[in-house]
């Protein structure tokens, strides 16, 4: 009998000592996917073309506000060409769901920009969903609707 009791204590205190580890490395990895999400809207505002090729994943595919799918070379060449452009994008709340290697932002920001002679101003919830390969943080997904008046 006291062998099992050792035996639960110690698997307590192996729990007790892991546990504020593991949430400790989960608010590590969303506050290192905000920041990635930061520096993607910080991109898309200068249309810095070299952070979307290290940040966006090769087979990534985009939604955008006018329901277009995109792949990250059509996303890539319309933010080289000028034809999509930001002016502003204010993050007005954002939470970030980690799930291992992946983790999905769920966002709210009001963005003024243009896609074409389109018009994109506005309101949106967006979500954004990021993998981890080889060591690295992508995004493979985004989408962004428009918040209904």
């Amino acid at each position: 009998m006291r062998k099992a009791n050792y035996l639960v204590l110690a698997a307590v205190v192996i729990y007790l000592l892991a546990t504020p580890h593991a949430l400790a490395q989960g608010g590590i990895v969303e506050q290192s996917i905000k920041g990635l999400t930061e520096q993607l809207n910080q991109a898309a505002l200068k249309g810095d073309v070299a952070t979307y090729e290290k940040l966006l994943a090769d087979d990534y595919i985009s939604i955008s506000v006018l329901g277009k799918a995109s792949t990250k070379p059509e996303i890539i060449e319309s933010i080289k060409s000028g034809k999509t452009k930001f002016d502003a994008i204010d993050v007005l709340d954002s939470q970030v769901r980690v799930h291992g290697d992946a983790a999905v932002v769920i966002g709210l920001a009001n963005v003024k920009g243009h896609s074409g002679d389109t018009d994109i101003s506005g309101q949106y919830r967006s979500t954004r969903v990021w993998i981890k390969q080889k060591g690295q943080w992508k995004t493979v997904s985004f989408q962004a609707t428009r918040v209904a008046q």
